[in-house]
């Protein structure tokens, strides 16, 4: 029988780079994400801007997928997808969701909750014409989640579609974008001993929009 079992109840990682404490953090969430975030990009980390997606389905039954956010300000996080996806089935029957950003070489992460919502026909359109071209045409030829008899049908679809439409792909109605509008934000800093830092933002009632409490969690 394989010792990996016992290997990985022995993996230890002793964490100490940084501290997050109540003084030094900003009033309002979005600030330190976008410090963190830029942290991380200045960091030069491997896909800084990737994120878990957790959905959960009619049945409630959750999933996670990792996508790469595209766009935030105070409306929320932006992310885009095939709305005939898997996980877009899923926030159609529970507009819900939870994103994660998982910096390992930081010993960061940010974890939001809150509604899912479409972005609009204009946002959308603006982001794909931006993309590149093989990415435009790969929107059109992955039947995004279906069951397909081999890679050959997306080298098939992509050729057909390439052909159609030459250097203009329009973007297809089946694609598109997502917003989070948060509702809860969680900051954890690795700290020694396993006495993490965890900072939680929520709204506070009757106030502002605008207003946040923030709180201190266990770790």
């Amino acid at each position: 029988m394989s010792d990996l079992p016992h290997t990985i109840a022995q993996l230890r990682k002793s964490y100490g780079r940084a501290e997050l404490n109540e003084a030094s953090t900003p009033a309002n969430p979005l600030e330190l994400f976008a410090q963190w975030l830029q942290e991380a990009i200045n960091a030069q980390l491997p896909e800084p801007n990737a994120m878990t997606l957790a959905t959960v389905s009619s049945a409630m039954r959750p999933s996670t997928r990792v996508v790469l956010i595209k766009g935030f300000d105070a409306r929320g996080i932006v992310w885009y997808t095939n709305y005939q996806s898997r996980k877009a089935q899923e926030l159609a029957a529970t507009p819900f969701a939870a994103l994660q950003f998982h910096w390992v070489e930081l010993e960061r992460v940010v974890r939001i909750e809150g509604r899912v919502e479409k972005v609009s026909a204009e946002e959308s359109d603006a982001y794909f014409h931006s993309r590149p071209l093989d990415s435009r045409i790969g929107a059109w030829a992955s039947p995004q989640s279906q069951v397909i008899a081999g890679r050959s049908v997306l080298v098939t679809n992509a050729a057909k579609y390439g052909a159609q439409f030459l250097l203009n792909p329009p973007r297809p109605p089946h694609w598109g974008g997502y917003r989070l509008v948060p509702e809860q934000w969680e900051f954890w800093q690795g700290r020694k001993s396993r006495l993490h830092d965890r900072l939680r933002y929520r709204p506070e009632e009757s106030a502002p929009a605008d207003a946040w409490v923030r709180e201190r969690l266990a770790p």
